[in-house]
Protein backbone atom coordinates (compact mmCIF):
# COMPACT_ATOMS: atom_id res chain seq x y z
CA UNK A 1 0.00 0.00 0.00
CA UNK A 2 2.85 2.36 0.79
CA UNK A 3 4.36 1.46 -2.56
CA UNK A 4 1.07 2.19 -4.37
CA UNK A 5 0.65 5.48 -2.52
CA UNK A 6 4.20 6.51 -3.40
CA UNK A 7 3.54 5.74 -7.03
CA UNK A 8 0.33 7.78 -7.06
CA UNK A 9 2.09 10.73 -5.46
CA UNK A 10 4.86 10.52 -8.03
CA UNK A 11 2.34 10.44 -10.89
CA UNK A 12 0.48 13.44 -9.48
CA UNK A 13 3.72 15.40 -9.10
CA UNK A 14 4.72 14.46 -12.63
CA UNK A 15 1.35 15.61 -14.00
CA UNK A 16 1.65 18.86 -12.05
CA UNK A 17 5.13 19.48 -13.46
CA UNK A 18 3.94 18.78 -17.00
CA UNK A 19 1.00 21.18 -16.54
CA UNK A 20 3.32 23.79 -15.08
CA UNK A 21 5.71 23.37 -18.01
CA UNK A 22 2.85 23.76 -20.49
CA UNK A 23 1.69 26.90 -18.65
CA UNK A 24 5.24 28.25 -18.78
CA UNK A 25 5.39 27.65 -22.52
CA UNK A 26 2.00 29.30 -22.90
CA UNK A 27 3.05 32.25 -20.79
CA UNK A 28 6.32 32.41 -22.73
CA UNK A 29 4.40 32.71 -25.99
CA UNK A 30 2.23 35.43 -24.49
CA UNK A 31 5.29 37.36 -23.24
CA UNK A 32 7.04 36.86 -26.62
CA UNK A 33 3.95 38.15 -28.45
CA UNK A 34 3.69 41.20 -26.19
CA UNK A 35 7.42 41.88 -26.51
CA UNK A 36 7.25 41.64 -30.31
CA UNK A 37 4.20 43.89 -30.40
CA UNK A 38 5.97 46.49 -28.27
CA UNK A 39 9.03 46.33 -30.54
CA UNK A 40 6.86 46.77 -33.62
CA UNK A 41 5.03 49.71 -32.05
CA UNK A 42 8.33 51.34 -31.10
CA UNK A 43 9.67 50.82 -34.62
CA UNK A 44 6.55 52.36 -36.11
CA UNK A 45 6.87 55.40 -33.85
CA UNK A 46 10.50 55.85 -34.85
CA UNK A 47 9.53 55.62 -38.50
CA UNK A 48 6.81 58.24 -38.06
CA UNK A 49 9.34 60.45 -36.30
CA UNK A 50 11.71 60.09 -39.25
CA UNK A 51 8.88 60.92 -41.64
CA UNK A 52 8.11 64.02 -39.61
CA UNK A 53 11.70 65.10 -40.16
CA UNK A 54 11.06 64.86 -43.89
CA UNK A 55 7.49 66.17 -43.99
CA UNK A 56 6.66 67.24 -40.45
CA UNK A 57 7.75 70.15 -38.31
CA UNK A 58 10.08 72.40 -40.17
CA UNK A 59 12.00 74.19 -37.42
CA UNK A 60 13.09 76.89 -39.87
CA UNK A 61 9.54 78.21 -40.23
CA UNK A 62 7.56 76.44 -37.52
CA UNK A 63 4.77 75.10 -39.78
CA UNK A 64 3.48 71.56 -39.45
CA UNK A 65 3.17 69.88 -42.82
CA UNK A 66 1.07 66.69 -42.75
CA UNK A 67 2.53 63.59 -44.37
CA UNK A 68 -0.47 63.37 -46.67
CA UNK A 69 0.02 66.87 -48.07
CA UNK A 70 -2.74 66.69 -50.68
CA UNK A 71 -5.23 64.75 -48.61
CA UNK A 72 -8.00 67.13 -49.62
CA UNK A 73 -6.36 69.54 -52.08
CA UNK A 74 -4.41 69.16 -55.32
CA UNK A 75 -3.89 72.85 -56.09
CA UNK A 76 -3.95 76.00 -53.99
CA UNK A 77 -4.70 79.18 -55.95
CA UNK A 78 -3.86 82.49 -54.33
CA UNK A 79 -6.19 85.15 -55.75
CA UNK A 80 -9.59 84.94 -57.43
CA UNK A 81 -9.41 87.66 -60.03
CA UNK A 82 -9.70 86.92 -63.74
CA UNK A 83 -6.68 84.60 -63.74
CA UNK A 84 -7.38 82.84 -60.43
CA UNK A 85 -11.08 82.23 -61.08
CA UNK A 86 -10.54 81.00 -64.64
CA UNK A 87 -7.73 78.71 -63.50
CA UNK A 88 -9.79 77.29 -60.63
CA UNK A 89 -12.66 76.43 -62.97
CA UNK A 90 -10.35 74.95 -65.59
CA UNK A 91 -8.38 72.70 -63.23
CA UNK A 92 -11.50 71.63 -61.34
CA UNK A 93 -13.15 70.59 -64.61
CA UNK A 94 -10.17 68.28 -65.12
CA UNK A 95 -10.87 66.66 -61.76
CA UNK A 96 -8.37 68.54 -59.59
CA UNK A 97 -9.34 69.47 -56.03
CA UNK A 98 -8.82 73.22 -55.84
CA UNK A 99 -8.63 75.56 -52.84
CA UNK A 100 -8.89 79.25 -53.79
CA UNK A 101 -7.92 81.90 -51.23
CA UNK A 102 -8.94 85.46 -52.12
CA UNK A 103 -8.41 88.59 -50.07
CA UNK A 104 -11.83 90.11 -50.89
CA UNK A 105 -14.67 88.19 -52.52
CA UNK A 106 -16.97 91.22 -52.82
CA UNK A 107 -17.44 92.87 -56.22
CA UNK A 108 -14.58 95.26 -56.97
CA UNK A 109 -14.75 98.59 -58.80
CA UNK A 110 -11.64 98.97 -60.97
CA UNK A 111 -10.78 101.25 -63.89
CA UNK A 112 -8.64 98.70 -65.75
CA UNK A 113 -9.23 95.11 -66.88
CA UNK A 114 -12.36 96.25 -68.72
CA UNK A 115 -11.44 95.31 -72.29
CA UNK A 116 -11.05 91.72 -73.48
CA UNK A 117 -9.51 91.41 -76.93
CA UNK A 118 -10.93 88.88 -79.46
CA UNK A 119 -7.90 86.63 -78.92
CA UNK A 120 -8.72 86.56 -75.22
CA UNK A 121 -12.37 85.80 -75.98
CA UNK A 122 -11.27 82.79 -78.07
CA UNK A 123 -9.32 81.53 -75.06
CA UNK A 124 -12.41 82.10 -72.91
CA UNK A 125 -14.35 79.86 -75.31
CA UNK A 126 -11.60 77.24 -75.16
CA UNK A 127 -11.88 77.21 -71.36
CA UNK A 128 -15.69 76.97 -71.43
CA UNK A 129 -16.13 80.38 -69.78
CA UNK A 130 -17.59 82.41 -72.64
CA UNK A 131 -20.95 82.73 -70.87
CA UNK A 132 -19.26 84.88 -68.21
CA UNK A 133 -19.61 87.90 -70.52
CA UNK A 134 -23.38 87.36 -70.60
CA UNK A 135 -25.82 89.16 -68.30
CA UNK A 136 -23.30 91.86 -67.31
CA UNK A 137 -24.26 94.36 -70.04
CA UNK A 138 -20.96 93.69 -71.85
CA UNK A 139 -20.42 95.53 -75.14
CA UNK A 140 -19.07 93.96 -78.32
CA UNK A 141 -15.93 95.58 -79.73
CA UNK A 142 -14.98 95.23 -83.41
CA UNK A 143 -11.86 97.38 -83.59
CA UNK A 144 -10.40 100.82 -82.91
CA UNK A 145 -10.76 104.36 -84.13
CA UNK A 146 -7.49 106.30 -84.10
CA UNK A 147 -7.43 110.12 -83.82
CA UNK A 148 -4.52 112.51 -84.32
CA UNK A 149 -4.34 116.21 -85.23
CA UNK A 150 -7.93 116.39 -86.45
CA UNK A 151 -7.61 113.22 -88.57
CA UNK A 152 -9.08 109.84 -87.75
CA UNK A 153 -8.98 106.32 -89.16
CA UNK A 154 -10.88 103.15 -88.28
CA UNK A 155 -9.07 99.83 -87.75
CA UNK A 156 -11.29 96.73 -87.69
CA UNK A 157 -10.38 93.36 -86.24
CA UNK A 158 -9.82 90.68 -88.93
CA UNK A 159 -12.75 88.51 -87.82
CA UNK A 160 -13.89 87.19 -91.20
CA UNK A 161 -12.68 83.63 -90.52
CA UNK A 162 -14.33 83.35 -87.12
CA UNK A 163 -17.81 82.65 -85.81
CA UNK A 164 -20.07 85.70 -85.64
CA UNK A 165 -19.95 85.69 -81.84
CA UNK A 166 -16.19 86.25 -81.82
CA UNK A 167 -15.32 89.87 -81.07
CA UNK A 168 -13.79 91.91 -78.31
CA UNK A 169 -15.79 92.56 -75.15
CA UNK A 170 -15.80 95.58 -72.83
CA UNK A 171 -17.50 95.56 -69.44
CA UNK A 172 -17.31 96.46 -65.77
CA UNK A 173 -14.37 94.42 -64.50
CA UNK A 174 -16.03 93.64 -61.17
CA UNK A 175 -19.12 92.16 -62.83
CA UNK A 176 -17.00 89.95 -65.09
CA UNK A 177 -14.86 88.69 -62.20
CA UNK A 178 -17.93 87.90 -60.06
CA UNK A 179 -19.40 85.82 -62.89
CA UNK A 180 -16.17 83.86 -63.16
CA UNK A 181 -16.03 83.33 -59.40
CA UNK A 182 -19.60 82.03 -59.40
CA UNK A 183 -18.80 79.68 -62.25
CA UNK A 184 -15.74 78.29 -60.46
CA UNK A 185 -17.50 78.00 -57.07
CA UNK A 186 -20.36 76.04 -58.70
CA UNK A 187 -18.05 73.04 -59.09
CA UNK A 188 -18.08 70.65 -56.09
CA UNK A 189 -14.28 70.23 -56.04
CA UNK A 190 -13.62 73.99 -55.70
CA UNK A 191 -13.37 75.53 -52.27
CA UNK A 192 -13.37 79.32 -52.43
CA UNK A 193 -12.40 81.06 -49.22
CA UNK A 194 -11.89 84.68 -48.22
CA UNK A 195 -8.53 85.21 -46.57
CA UNK A 196 -5.19 86.95 -46.92
CA UNK A 197 -2.18 84.79 -47.76
CA UNK A 198 0.76 86.05 -45.76
CA UNK A 199 3.52 83.68 -46.85
CA UNK A 200 4.43 80.53 -48.73
CA UNK A 201 5.27 77.42 -46.71
CA UNK A 202 8.59 76.06 -47.94
CA UNK A 203 10.67 73.01 -47.08
CA UNK A 204 14.12 72.41 -48.57
CA UNK A 205 13.48 74.84 -51.43
CA UNK A 206 10.09 73.38 -52.33
CA UNK A 207 6.75 75.12 -51.75
CA UNK A 208 4.34 72.90 -49.79
CA UNK A 209 1.47 75.34 -49.26
CA UNK A 210 0.58 78.71 -47.78
CA UNK A 211 0.05 80.44 -44.46
CA UNK A 212 -3.04 82.68 -44.48
CA UNK A 213 -5.31 84.71 -42.24
CA UNK A 214 -9.05 84.17 -42.51
CA UNK A 215 -11.69 86.88 -42.66
CA UNK A 216 -12.19 86.67 -38.87
CA UNK A 217 -8.44 86.90 -38.17
CA UNK A 218 -7.69 83.24 -37.59
CA UNK A 219 -4.24 82.15 -38.81
CA UNK A 220 -4.29 78.87 -40.75
CA UNK A 221 -2.12 76.82 -43.07
CA UNK A 222 -3.16 75.04 -46.28
CA UNK A 223 -1.12 72.41 -48.10
CA UNK A 224 -1.05 71.01 -51.62
CA UNK A 225 1.56 69.65 -54.03
CA UNK A 226 1.07 72.72 -56.27
CA UNK A 227 0.52 76.36 -55.27
CA UNK A 228 -0.28 78.90 -58.00
CA UNK A 229 0.11 82.57 -57.09
CA UNK A 230 -2.03 84.99 -59.09
CA UNK A 231 -2.84 87.71 -56.56
CA UNK A 232 -2.53 90.65 -58.94
CA UNK A 233 -0.27 93.62 -59.50
CA UNK A 234 0.08 94.31 -55.76
CA UNK A 235 1.29 90.76 -55.04
CA UNK A 236 3.27 90.37 -51.81
CA UNK A 237 4.41 86.85 -52.76
CA UNK A 238 6.10 87.42 -56.12
CA UNK A 239 9.51 88.15 -54.59
CA UNK A 240 9.71 84.52 -53.49
CA UNK A 241 9.20 83.24 -57.03
CA UNK A 242 10.64 85.81 -59.46
CA UNK A 243 12.94 88.80 -59.83
CA UNK A 244 10.43 91.66 -59.93
CA UNK A 245 11.52 94.69 -61.95
CA UNK A 246 8.41 96.83 -61.79
CA UNK A 247 8.34 100.09 -63.73
CA UNK A 248 5.61 102.74 -63.58
CA UNK A 249 5.84 104.65 -66.88
CA UNK A 250 2.55 106.49 -66.37
CA UNK A 251 -0.76 106.69 -64.53
CA UNK A 252 -4.34 106.41 -65.76
CA UNK A 253 -6.97 108.93 -64.73
CA UNK A 254 -10.40 107.29 -65.06
CA UNK A 255 -13.76 108.92 -65.73
CA UNK A 256 -17.19 107.66 -66.83
CA UNK A 257 -19.16 109.49 -69.51
CA UNK A 258 -22.89 108.75 -69.37
CA UNK A 259 -25.74 108.48 -71.90
CA UNK A 260 -23.74 109.18 -75.03
CA UNK A 261 -22.46 107.11 -77.96
CA UNK A 262 -18.96 107.05 -79.37
CA UNK A 263 -18.44 108.48 -82.88
CA UNK A 264 -17.57 104.98 -84.18
CA UNK A 265 -20.04 102.52 -82.68
CA UNK A 266 -18.59 99.31 -81.14
CA UNK A 267 -15.04 100.57 -81.47
CA UNK A 268 -12.52 101.64 -78.90
CA UNK A 269 -11.20 105.16 -79.47
CA UNK A 270 -7.54 106.12 -79.08
CA UNK A 271 -6.61 109.81 -79.26
CA UNK A 272 -2.91 110.47 -79.85
CA UNK A 273 -2.93 113.50 -77.61
CA UNK A 274 -0.22 115.62 -76.04
CA UNK A 275 1.52 114.47 -73.90
CA UNK A 276 0.14 110.89 -74.15
CA UNK A 277 -2.88 108.87 -75.36
CA UNK A 278 -6.49 109.15 -74.24
CA UNK A 279 -8.79 106.09 -74.44
CA UNK A 280 -12.57 105.81 -74.76
CA UNK A 281 -14.60 102.59 -74.85
CA UNK A 282 -18.07 101.54 -73.72
CA UNK A 283 -18.33 99.42 -70.58
CA UNK A 284 -22.14 99.20 -70.54
CA UNK A 285 -25.06 100.28 -72.70
CA UNK A 286 -25.09 103.71 -70.99
CA UNK A 287 -21.48 104.27 -69.88
CA UNK A 288 -18.23 105.13 -71.64
CA UNK A 289 -14.95 104.64 -69.85
CA UNK A 290 -12.40 107.39 -70.41
CA UNK A 291 -8.78 106.77 -69.45
CA UNK A 292 -6.39 109.71 -69.63
CA UNK A 293 -2.74 108.67 -69.58
CA UNK A 294 -0.37 110.93 -67.62
CA UNK A 295 3.36 110.16 -68.03
CA UNK A 296 5.35 109.68 -64.86
CA UNK A 297 4.30 108.63 -61.36
CA UNK A 298 2.95 111.96 -60.10
CA UNK A 299 -0.66 112.92 -60.71
CA UNK A 300 -2.04 116.42 -59.99
CA UNK A 301 -3.95 116.56 -56.72
CA UNK A 302 -7.64 115.63 -56.81
CA UNK A 303 -8.50 117.22 -53.47
CA UNK A 304 -7.49 120.80 -54.34
CA UNK A 305 -8.99 120.70 -57.86
CA UNK A 306 -5.65 120.69 -59.64
CA UNK A 307 -6.42 117.47 -61.54
CA UNK A 308 -9.90 118.65 -62.58
CA UNK A 309 -8.40 121.89 -63.89
CA UNK A 310 -5.75 119.95 -65.85
CA UNK A 311 -8.43 117.74 -67.43
CA UNK A 312 -10.51 120.74 -68.46
CA UNK A 313 -7.75 122.95 -69.79
CA UNK A 314 -5.22 120.49 -71.27
CA UNK A 315 -7.11 117.27 -72.03
CA UNK A 316 -10.65 118.39 -72.94
CA UNK A 317 -9.63 120.45 -76.01
CA UNK A 318 -8.03 117.32 -77.50
CA UNK A 319 -10.99 114.94 -77.21
CA UNK A 320 -13.39 114.48 -80.18
CA UNK A 321 -15.90 117.30 -80.28
CA UNK A 322 -18.81 114.83 -80.02
CA UNK A 323 -17.53 113.85 -76.56
CA UNK A 324 -16.41 117.26 -75.28
CA UNK A 325 -19.54 118.24 -73.30
CA UNK A 326 -19.89 114.79 -71.72
CA UNK A 327 -16.22 114.84 -70.79
CA UNK A 328 -16.57 118.20 -69.01
CA UNK A 329 -19.72 116.94 -67.25
CA UNK A 330 -17.85 113.84 -66.03
CA UNK A 331 -15.04 116.02 -64.64
CA UNK A 332 -17.56 118.28 -62.89
CA UNK A 333 -19.31 115.25 -61.40
CA UNK A 334 -16.07 114.58 -59.55
CA UNK A 335 -15.90 110.77 -59.68
CA UNK A 336 -12.26 110.80 -60.78
CA UNK A 337 -10.14 107.70 -60.20
CA UNK A 338 -6.40 107.17 -60.67
CA UNK A 339 -4.22 104.10 -61.00
CA UNK A 340 -0.50 103.60 -61.73
CA UNK A 341 0.29 101.73 -64.95
CA UNK A 342 2.81 99.04 -64.14
CA UNK A 343 5.13 97.16 -66.45
CA UNK A 344 7.09 94.06 -65.39
CA UNK A 345 8.74 91.51 -67.69
CA UNK A 346 8.47 87.86 -66.71
CA UNK A 347 11.68 86.85 -64.94
CA UNK A 348 10.93 83.74 -62.84
CA UNK A 349 13.23 81.57 -60.82
CA UNK A 350 11.46 78.18 -61.12
CA UNK A 351 10.55 76.82 -57.69
CA UNK A 352 9.33 73.24 -57.10
CA UNK A 353 5.69 73.19 -56.07
CA UNK A 354 4.85 76.77 -57.10
CA UNK A 355 3.93 78.83 -60.14
CA UNK A 356 3.32 82.52 -60.84
CA UNK A 357 0.51 83.73 -63.08
CA UNK A 358 -1.29 86.88 -64.19
CA UNK A 359 -0.28 90.38 -63.10
CA UNK A 360 1.61 88.94 -60.14
CA UNK A 361 4.03 87.52 -62.70
CA UNK A 362 3.97 89.63 -65.84
CA UNK A 363 2.58 93.11 -66.61
CA UNK A 364 2.60 95.39 -69.62
CA UNK A 365 1.26 98.90 -70.26
CA UNK A 366 -2.56 98.59 -70.40
CA UNK A 367 -2.83 100.81 -73.51
CA UNK A 368 -3.55 97.80 -75.76
CA UNK A 369 -5.77 95.89 -73.31
CA UNK A 370 -3.74 92.70 -73.64
CA UNK A 371 -3.45 91.65 -69.99
CA UNK A 372 -6.44 89.30 -69.83
CA UNK A 373 -5.52 87.76 -73.18
CA UNK A 374 -2.06 86.86 -71.85
CA UNK A 375 -3.49 85.44 -68.61
CA UNK A 376 -6.12 83.30 -70.35
CA UNK A 377 -3.58 82.06 -72.88
CA UNK A 378 -1.31 81.05 -69.99
CA UNK A 379 -4.17 79.16 -68.33
CA UNK A 380 -4.88 77.13 -71.47
CA UNK A 381 -1.19 76.23 -71.58
CA UNK A 382 -1.10 75.23 -67.88
CA UNK A 383 -4.21 73.08 -68.31
CA UNK A 384 -2.70 71.22 -71.25
CA UNK A 385 0.65 70.78 -69.49
CA UNK A 386 -0.89 69.34 -66.34
CA UNK A 387 -3.39 67.00 -68.01
CA UNK A 388 -0.91 64.10 -68.47
CA UNK A 389 0.07 64.33 -64.77
CA UNK A 390 -2.36 62.17 -62.81
CA UNK A 391 -0.33 62.56 -59.61
CA UNK A 392 0.94 66.04 -58.79
CA UNK A 393 3.06 64.54 -55.98
CA UNK A 394 5.63 63.53 -58.57
CA UNK A 395 7.60 66.67 -57.74
CA UNK A 396 10.44 66.03 -60.18
CA UNK A 397 8.16 65.69 -63.22
CA UNK A 398 5.92 68.52 -62.02
CA UNK A 399 8.90 70.86 -61.71
CA UNK A 400 10.02 70.08 -65.26
CA UNK A 401 6.53 70.74 -66.61
CA UNK A 402 6.26 74.04 -64.76
CA UNK A 403 9.66 75.14 -66.03
CA UNK A 404 8.43 74.32 -69.54
CA UNK A 405 5.47 76.63 -68.98
CA UNK A 406 7.75 79.65 -68.60
CA UNK A 407 9.37 78.87 -71.96
CA UNK A 408 6.29 77.78 -73.94
CA UNK A 409 4.34 80.93 -73.02
CA UNK A 410 7.01 83.30 -74.30
CA UNK A 411 6.15 83.78 -78.00
CA UNK A 412 2.52 84.79 -77.36
CA UNK A 413 3.02 86.70 -74.11
CA UNK A 414 6.16 88.52 -75.27
CA UNK A 415 4.53 89.62 -78.52
CA UNK A 416 1.62 91.24 -76.68
CA UNK A 417 3.94 92.71 -74.04
CA UNK A 418 6.37 94.15 -76.58
CA UNK A 419 3.60 95.62 -78.71
CA UNK A 420 2.08 97.37 -75.68
CA UNK A 421 5.40 98.90 -74.61
CA UNK A 422 6.43 99.91 -78.11
CA UNK A 423 3.07 101.43 -79.08
CA UNK A 424 2.91 103.45 -75.89
CA UNK A 425 6.32 105.00 -76.57
CA UNK A 426 5.47 105.68 -80.22
CA UNK A 427 2.05 107.18 -79.40
CA UNK A 428 3.38 109.61 -76.78
CA UNK A 429 4.19 113.12 -77.95
CA UNK A 430 7.86 114.11 -77.93
CA UNK A 431 9.89 117.26 -78.59
CA UNK A 432 12.34 115.11 -80.54
CA UNK A 433 11.78 115.58 -84.29
CA UNK A 434 12.64 111.96 -85.12
CA UNK A 435 10.11 110.68 -82.57
CA UNK A 436 7.50 113.03 -84.03
CA UNK A 437 8.15 111.57 -87.47
CA UNK A 438 7.83 108.03 -86.10
CA UNK A 439 4.49 108.90 -84.52
CA UNK A 440 3.18 110.46 -87.73
CA UNK A 441 4.47 107.53 -89.78
CA UNK A 442 2.70 105.06 -87.48
CA UNK A 443 -0.66 106.84 -87.86
CA UNK A 444 -0.32 107.09 -91.64
CA UNK A 445 0.91 103.48 -91.99
CA UNK A 446 -2.14 102.18 -90.09
CA UNK A 447 -4.37 104.41 -92.24
CA UNK A 448 -3.14 102.72 -95.45
CA UNK A 449 -5.47 99.76 -94.89
CA UNK A 450 -4.90 96.25 -96.19
CA UNK A 451 -2.04 94.37 -94.59
CA UNK A 452 -0.66 97.62 -93.13
CA UNK A 453 -3.65 97.87 -90.79
CA UNK A 454 -4.78 94.24 -90.58
CA UNK A 455 -1.34 92.95 -89.59
CA UNK A 456 -0.84 95.28 -86.59
CA UNK A 457 -4.49 95.01 -85.47
CA UNK A 458 -4.23 91.19 -85.61
CA UNK A 459 -1.24 91.45 -83.30
CA UNK A 460 -2.99 93.87 -80.94
CA UNK A 461 -6.17 91.77 -80.80
CA UNK A 462 -4.30 88.60 -79.87
CA UNK A 463 -5.55 86.84 -83.02
CA UNK A 464 -2.04 86.51 -84.48
CA UNK A 465 0.48 87.12 -81.67
CA UNK A 466 3.67 86.21 -83.55
CA UNK A 467 6.99 87.85 -82.65
CA UNK A 468 8.33 87.93 -86.20
CA UNK A 469 5.16 89.63 -87.47
CA UNK A 470 5.50 92.29 -84.77
CA UNK A 471 9.16 92.87 -85.60
CA UNK A 472 8.50 93.21 -89.34
CA UNK A 473 5.55 95.58 -88.96
CA UNK A 474 7.36 97.77 -86.45
CA UNK A 475 10.32 98.31 -88.77
CA UNK A 476 8.02 98.61 -91.77
CA UNK A 477 6.59 101.67 -90.01
CA UNK A 478 10.10 103.05 -89.48
CA UNK A 479 11.10 102.44 -93.11
CA UNK A 480 7.82 103.97 -94.28
CA UNK A 481 8.67 107.05 -92.19
CA UNK A 482 12.15 107.25 -93.73
CA UNK A 483 10.68 106.87 -97.22
CA UNK A 484 8.35 109.81 -96.64
CA UNK A 485 11.32 111.94 -95.60
CA UNK A 486 13.40 111.05 -98.66
CA UNK A 487 10.66 111.67 -101.21
CA UNK A 488 10.79 113.74 -103.35
CA UNK A 489 14.23 115.18 -102.44
CA UNK A 490 16.64 113.33 -100.08
CA UNK A 491 18.38 116.36 -98.61
CA UNK A 492 21.22 115.79 -96.09
CA UNK A 493 18.98 117.14 -93.31
CA UNK A 494 16.19 114.71 -94.19
CA UNK A 495 18.63 111.80 -94.52
CA UNK A 496 20.03 112.55 -91.09
CA UNK A 497 16.48 112.74 -89.67
CA UNK A 498 15.69 109.39 -91.32
CA UNK A 499 18.77 107.82 -89.74
CA UNK A 500 17.73 109.17 -86.35
CA UNK A 501 14.22 107.76 -86.90
CA UNK A 502 15.65 104.25 -87.47
CA UNK A 503 17.93 104.61 -84.45
CA UNK A 504 15.00 105.85 -82.36
CA UNK A 505 12.83 102.91 -83.46
CA UNK A 506 15.62 100.50 -82.54
CA UNK A 507 16.00 102.25 -79.19
CA UNK A 508 12.31 101.65 -78.50
CA UNK A 509 11.88 98.00 -79.43
CA UNK A 510 15.22 96.31 -78.76
CA UNK A 511 15.35 97.08 -75.00
CA UNK A 512 11.82 95.67 -74.65
CA UNK A 513 12.76 92.52 -76.57
CA UNK A 514 15.89 92.17 -74.47
CA UNK A 515 13.89 92.37 -71.24
CA UNK A 516 11.43 89.79 -72.56
CA UNK A 517 14.24 87.46 -73.66
CA UNK A 518 15.35 87.41 -77.30
CA UNK A 519 16.05 83.68 -77.37
CA UNK A 520 12.84 82.66 -75.56
CA UNK A 521 10.75 85.02 -77.67
CA UNK A 522 12.02 84.21 -81.17
CA UNK A 523 13.76 80.82 -80.72
CA UNK A 524 11.99 78.99 -77.86
CA UNK A 525 12.89 75.59 -79.32
CA UNK A 526 16.56 76.27 -78.50
CA UNK A 527 15.75 76.46 -74.76
CA UNK A 528 16.19 73.07 -73.01
CA UNK A 529 12.95 73.49 -71.02
CA UNK A 530 11.04 73.51 -74.33
CA UNK A 531 11.40 69.71 -74.50
CA UNK A 532 10.63 68.92 -70.87
CA UNK A 533 6.93 68.51 -71.45
CA UNK A 534 4.86 66.58 -73.99
CA UNK A 535 3.72 68.39 -77.15
CA UNK A 536 0.59 70.48 -76.59
CA UNK A 537 -2.31 69.10 -78.60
Amino acid sequence: MNSSSSTSTTDTLHSFMEALLIDQYFLGWIFAFLFGFLLLLNFKRKREKNNSTEFGTDHSNGYYIPENIAGSTDVIIVGAGVAGSALAYTLAKDGRRVHVIERDLTEQDRIVGELLQPGGYLKLIELGLEDCVNEIDAQRVFGYALYMDGKNTRLSYPLEKFHSDVAGRSFHNGRFVQRMREKAASLPNVRMEQGTVTSLVEKKGSVKGVQYKTKDGQELSAFAPLTIVCDGCFSNLRRSLCNPKVEVPSCFVGLILENIDLPHINHGHVILADPSPILFYKISSTEIRCLVDLPGQKVPSISNGELANYLKTVVAPQVPKQLYNSFIAAVDKGNIRTMPNRSMPADPHPTPGALLLGDAFNMRHPLTGGGMTVALSDIVLIRDLLRPLCDLHDSSTLCKYLESFYTLRKPVASTINTLAGALYKVFCASPDKARQEMRNACFDYLSLGGICSQGPIALLSGLNPRPISLFLHFFAVAIYGVGRLLIPFPSPKRMWLGARLILGASGIIFPIIKSEGLRQMFFPATVPAYYRAPPIR
